[in-house]
Protein backbone atom coordinates (compact mmCIF):
# COMPACT_ATOMS: atom_id res chain seq x y z
CA UNK A 1 0.00 0.00 0.00
CA UNK A 2 2.80 2.37 0.92
CA UNK A 3 4.24 2.22 -2.50
CA UNK A 4 1.11 3.15 -4.27
CA UNK A 5 0.60 6.01 -1.34
CA UNK A 6 -1.90 4.26 0.54
CA UNK A 7 -1.95 3.38 4.46
CA UNK A 8 -5.34 1.53 5.89
CA UNK A 9 -7.18 4.49 6.38
CA UNK A 10 -7.82 3.83 2.46
CA UNK A 11 -9.02 0.37 3.23
CA UNK A 12 -12.84 0.47 1.89
CA UNK A 13 -13.13 -3.25 2.28
CA UNK A 14 -11.69 -6.49 2.93
CA UNK A 15 -13.09 -9.92 2.69
CA UNK A 16 -10.71 -11.11 5.66
CA UNK A 17 -10.61 -10.11 9.10
CA UNK A 18 -8.28 -7.36 10.71
CA UNK A 19 -6.94 -10.50 12.61
CA UNK A 20 -6.32 -12.15 9.48
CA UNK A 21 -4.76 -8.90 7.75
CA UNK A 22 -2.07 -9.21 10.75
CA UNK A 23 -0.49 -12.41 9.85
CA UNK A 24 2.27 -12.12 7.13
CA UNK A 25 3.42 -13.51 3.77
CA UNK A 26 5.26 -17.07 3.65
CA UNK A 27 8.30 -15.68 1.29
CA UNK A 28 10.37 -18.75 1.28
CA UNK A 29 9.27 -21.51 -1.37
CA UNK A 30 7.14 -24.47 -1.17
CA UNK A 31 3.67 -24.73 -0.44
CA UNK A 32 1.00 -22.43 -0.70
CA UNK A 33 0.62 -21.02 2.97
CA UNK A 34 -1.35 -17.17 3.05
CA UNK A 35 -5.46 -17.05 3.39
CA UNK A 36 -6.77 -15.82 -0.04
CA UNK A 37 -8.37 -12.40 -0.06
CA UNK A 38 -9.08 -9.50 -1.53
CA UNK A 39 -9.10 -5.84 -0.19
CA UNK A 40 -10.45 -2.73 -2.05
CA UNK A 41 -8.93 0.44 -0.85
CA UNK A 42 -10.33 3.84 -2.35
CA UNK A 43 -7.56 3.33 -5.13
CA UNK A 44 -6.59 0.38 -5.90
CA UNK A 45 -7.49 -3.62 -5.30
CA UNK A 46 -4.94 -5.94 -3.67
CA UNK A 47 -5.05 -9.32 -3.60
CA UNK A 48 -2.87 -12.25 -2.97
CA UNK A 49 0.16 -13.45 -5.67
CA UNK A 50 2.17 -17.04 -5.55
CA UNK A 51 4.91 -18.06 -7.55
CA UNK A 52 6.63 -21.60 -6.61
CA UNK A 53 5.36 -20.72 -2.75
CA UNK A 54 6.70 -17.72 -2.24
CA UNK A 55 3.89 -15.42 -1.69
CA UNK A 56 3.20 -11.59 -1.92
CA UNK A 57 0.72 -9.43 -2.29
CA UNK A 58 -0.05 -7.74 -5.84
CA UNK A 59 -2.95 -4.87 -6.77
CA UNK A 60 -4.01 -3.32 -9.73
CA UNK A 61 -6.04 0.41 -10.09
CA UNK A 62 -9.48 0.57 -8.73
CA UNK A 63 -10.60 2.47 -11.64
CA UNK A 64 -9.48 3.41 -14.94
CA UNK A 65 -6.64 5.32 -14.75
CA UNK A 66 -4.24 5.31 -17.77
CA UNK A 67 -1.46 3.40 -16.65
CA UNK A 68 -0.66 -0.25 -17.37
CA UNK A 69 -0.31 -3.24 -15.22
CA UNK A 70 2.68 -4.89 -14.62
CA UNK A 71 3.11 -8.56 -14.92
CA UNK A 72 1.68 -10.31 -11.80
CA UNK A 73 3.37 -13.51 -10.45
CA UNK A 74 6.62 -15.33 -11.44
CA UNK A 75 9.49 -14.03 -13.39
Amino acid sequence: MESHGESWSDMVESTISDKQLDEEFYNGYGCVEGLEFTVWSNGRVYFPICYDGSEWCGSVSRNPDGKPTSHQGGG
